[in-house]
Parts: structure tokens; sequence; C-alpha cells
């Protein structure tokens, strides 16, 4: 027999029994894939930045791919938002920022972004209260000294921000409202972490920060405490009265941290994100890593997140059409 003529016919006969399977069935390709750019709306070393570290450092293991953490600060967060905004929708750009995403829209909106329209939420991660700050030189040793000295002097205490927008500037223009005082604005914008080197010299006199992150150095006396937002007394620091404790009233903490994809991500890789950082979260030592900087875990779902910042949207665009002030 000519083999030269029977290879051929038995490789005919395998080709017709071979039936290709459809990629589809296959199923989607797992994610991630390759590593993940989680982008922080505010700069290394803030409440933000330790927040962002904390969770992509577990994400990273658990996905068996590099979170890297990419701090755009500016513009009260615009900055940030905008470069997520137009990357691909694929899941591996990832946004986290604050409630600066709903206030921006009023405060100084970005013709770059819609943040209703041009993001898919995927949770709240968590929040957290604020922090009443002064240097530890300073003359300032209570809420009372505070209200009183800027009662007696308006305009001559200063209090630095991030920039305007961000929690620290907003929930003082909300203090100074409910305890009838007028301070100057000093926004650091991209240098905020220069803003909190001067707090510490006495270059400015006052500063809000969310309190995660701070807590160590308030320990270490590089600050003093005057008081925390909320309802009660932290953990942390159980001897820091809340604002309420210091006759300011109910002040409640207005700082919250969202993450974002670009619209258009697939639902499914929406859903994984929100899964991981849910299980991420639930972790023992990262509740005692949140609980020990002064986050309260959240891990919402998508839909919540959405909610969430539509609702915000909302309320600060009354806000801050109200009081001009805070538009400084």
């Amino acid at each position: 027999m000519d083999t030269l003529r029977v290879l051929p016919l038995g490789l005919l006969v395998l080709a017709c029994l071979w039936e290709p399977r459809p990629l589809a069935a296959q199923g989607p390709e797992p994610f991630p894939t390759r590593n993940v750019r989680l982008i922080v709306a505010f700069g290394a070393g803030g409440t933000s930045d330790v927040l962002a570290r904390v969770l992509g450092q577990k994400l990273g293991e658990r996905w068996g791919q590099t979170v890297v953490i990419e701090n755009r600060a500016g513009a009260g967060g615009n900055l940030a938002a905008a470069a997520v905004a137009a990357a691909p929708a694929d899941g591996t750009t990832l946004l986290l920022t604050t409630q600066s995403l709903a206030v921006n829209v009023t405060l100084q909106p970005s013709a770059q972004f819609d943040p209703v329209r041009d993001f898919d939420p995927i949770m709240v991660v968590a929040t957290a209260p604020t922090v009443l700050l002064v240097s530890p030189a300073s003359k300032l040793r209570s809420v009372a000294d505070l209200i009183s000295h800027a009662k007696a002097h308006p305009d001559e205490l200063t209090y630095g921000s991030a920039g305007n927008g961000t929690v620290g500037h907003l929930s003082m223009e909300l203090i100074q409202r409910l305890a009838g005082i007028r301070l100057r604005h000093v926004p650091y914008n991209q240098q905020a972490m220069h803003a909190y080197v001067d707090l510490m010299q006495g270059r400015v006199d006052v500063m809000l920060p969310t309190i995660g992150g701070y807590v160590p150095q308030i320990q270490a006396g590089q600050y003093r405490a005057l008081a925390v937002s909320g309802a009660h007394r932290q953990e942390a620091l159980p001897d820091v009265p809340t604002l309420a404790e210091a006759g300011v009233g109910q002040f409640e903490p207005p700082a919250w941290y969202g993450l974002y994809a670009p619209k258009g991500t697939p639902a499914a890789v929406i859903a994984k994100i929100n899964a991981d950082a849910r299980a991420t979260i639930a972790l023992a030592e990262v509740h005692a890593r949140f609980a020990e900087l002064g986050f309260e875990p959240i891990a919402s779902s998508p839909e919540q997140l959405g909610a969430k910042l539509r609702s915000e949207i909302a309320k600060w665009t009354d806000i801050l059409k109200d009081h001009p002030r805070a538009q400084r």
C-alpha cells in the first residue's frame, strides 16, 4: 500500500470527526490578567492614599496581580477623575476618591467628565470622621479657645486644606456656620502634604482632615487634636471630645470613600471587583487596620454607591448655592 496516499486520507477522516468548540463556550477571560491601576484623587500620605494602599495590597494578593497605586492630586480630585473617565473600560483602571466627586459638579465642574454619566460605581469602601488639628505649640488648647479667638479676631486664624471642595474645606465651612466664626481658607491643592508640615510648624493655625492616617501622629504628639466629628468619641482617641461635646453642635462626618470604574466596564467585572473588595474588607486584619486608622468599613453594593453619589450631588448643590463663602 502506498503510505503517502493513506496518510492524507487518515488526516481527512480525523478532520471530519473533530468539531471545533466555539470561543464563547470557553467562558470569559478571568479578571484581572494584568496589573491594575488604582488612581487616588489626592496626594501620597493622605487619608485616601492610606486607604487605597491597605485595600490595594490585599486585592493584589487575591488577584495574583500588582495593584499599582497612582496619586493624581489636583483640582479637588478632578484630575484623577478625568484620567479614569478617559481610561479603557476593562476594569484595569479604577478610581478611589471622596465625596469631592459629588461636590465638584457645583464647586468646580470639569468639562472632561460627568460624575454620573462617565463612571460605573463599584462600592462605598469606608467612611471616616474628621479631626480638628492644631500645632502642638499652638495656644489653642480647646474648641472653646478657637471659637473665642475667632470671634474676637474674625478672619485672623487660618485653616489649610487639600483644596476647594475637599473634606477639610467643606467641613470647616460647616463648622464656621455652626459656631458663628470666620477663618481664612488656605487651599494647598496639589501639595496637600505641605499643609500638614505648615500646620505642625504653626504656619497655618487649624486643619480638619479625615482621621484616617493621622492617629499615630496625634498619639506621637506631632499634632494636637481638639475634637472629632460624629456622634461618639473615637476608640483610638478616647480623650478627644466630639464637636458636639465641645459645643459646636451635632456635626456628622462628611467623609466617604468611593471606588469607581470607567463607564462601560463589563457588569461581570464590576461584580467581581465588588465581591473581591467585600471579601478583602471582611478580613480580620483589614478590619483591625481600618479601626486603627479611624476608618469605618462599609463595603456597599454598586447600586448603593450610585444612589449615594446622586443624593450627595443634590445635597451639596443646595449647600454651595446658598453659601457662596464655601466657593472660595
